[in-house]
């Protein structure tokens, strides 16, 4: 497939929404049930870590990173997403918007980004270890979706440049 990975901007977001929207009516992508509007998307999401993979003018992917707590200490601590159209799945366009977004946040000062995945989003814990993430735990039980408790697996990648 044919894609670049290029900087995420404000015009993307439609875009970016409806694949976002595709993630959650799978049941194993997030917690949310409700995609925010774009000023709390952009709020919440680091602005040096805005990724989209597009296939000619089509946004077919998206990655982005996320504070892990306003807390200085954890400054360079993010959290990552990563979403693919359910058409584009499988095709390499997950594999190069981490890789990208994994650049982009050394860049940007990260030393550590974590993942929370559903055991059940097996591809998906599949490209984050592909990707340099290694499982750190499983948090049993952590929420609730349609009255059915859920278990998260913690994956995180250290940066190089803490010696890890």
């Amino acid at each position: 497939m044919n894609f670049t990975v290029e900087k995420m901007e404000a015009q993307d977001w439609e875009a970016v929404r409806a694949i976002y929207q595709e993630g959650i009516a799978t049941g194993n992508a997030t917690f949310e049930t409700n995609i925010p509007n774009w000023k709390e998307w952009d709020k919440n999401h680091l602005a040096a870590c805005r990724l989209v993979a597009r296939k000619e003018k089509e946004v077919i992917g998206w990655a982005a990173a996320s504070p892990v707590s306003g807390r200085c200490i954890y400054s360079g601590v993010a959290q990552v997403s990563v979403y693919v159209t359910a058409a584009a799945q499988g095709q390499g366009a997950g594999k190069a918007l981490l890789q990208s977004l994994i650049k982009e946040s050394q860049n940007a000062g990260i030393w550590t980004l974590q993942a929370g995945i559903f055991p059940e989003n097996v591809a998906s814990i599949a490209l984050h270890q592909t990707c340099g993430f290694r499982q750190v735990g499983r948090r049993e039980g952590l929420g609730q979706m349609a009255g059915v408790w859920r278990d998260v697996i913690l994956l995180e990648r250290r940066s190089k440049i803490v010696g890890i």
